[in-house]
């Protein structure tokens, strides 16, 4: 497989972050539904903003796709919204950053579902600086903030990590993504 991006695999990876951010956008009903409870059971769907980074690197696992993934969906989800709003952008990069970290560590050759719960996870912990800094998280107390953590991790692992992978196997069973990965030998033994 070759070190370099492609055009195709650049422009996938544009497509791909093109959907997410149309799911970002529609994932705020989701979120605000579920946050009636006051209990923060919302941040439990929180992950859906980090799946474009790694379904883009499970589809095409390069250096660099899943920042590129989650800072095109960050800047997609900004143009839909019809405002551009920088704190976005900056979560986008650092969700996509922390998503490229767990793929490095694991020398961006496994395409398992723990290292893409992993990269859920990291990318969880990576946004709650970003939401003290903004402010959302000063007023709470110990107990809310727990639940808040709690809540914001597992939404990385199982919705940005597991679901990634489950979303990616599904579309590895068809066969499309066949074409950004080299075959095995598996491949031409089923020829």
């Amino acid at each position: 497989m070759s070190k370099g991006l492609k055009l195709s695999e650049i422009l996938v990876t544009v497509l791909i972050a093109v959907v997410f951010a149309v799911i970002y956008n529609l994932w705020y009903v989701v979120y605000n539904a579920m946050k009636v409870t006051g209990l923060h059971i919302e941040e439990l769907s929180y992950g859906a903003w980090f799946m474009a980074a790694v379904v883009a690197y499970l589809i095409i696992p390069k250096v660099g796709i899943a920042l590129l993934a989650e800072f095109a969906a960050g800047a997609g989800e900004t143009i839909i919204t019809g405002k551009f709003d920088p704190a976005v952008m900056i979560y986008a990069f650092i969700q996509g950053l922390a998503c490229e970290i767990i793929f490095a560590i694991f020398r961006y050759k496994s395409r398992s579902a723990m290292v893409a719960m992993l990269a859920g996870l990291l990318t969880a912990i990576s946004t709650l600086p970003l939401d003290f800094a903004y402010g959302y998280l000063n007023e709470l107390a110990g107990w809310n903030l727990a639940l808040y953590i709690i809540f914001r991790l597992i939404g990385g692992i199982v919705v940005a990590g597991l679901f990634s992978y489950l979303i990616v196997k599904a579309l590895d069973q068809t066969g499309v993504t066949r074409l950004f990965r080299t075959s095995n030998k598996s491949d031409y033994d089923n020829l």
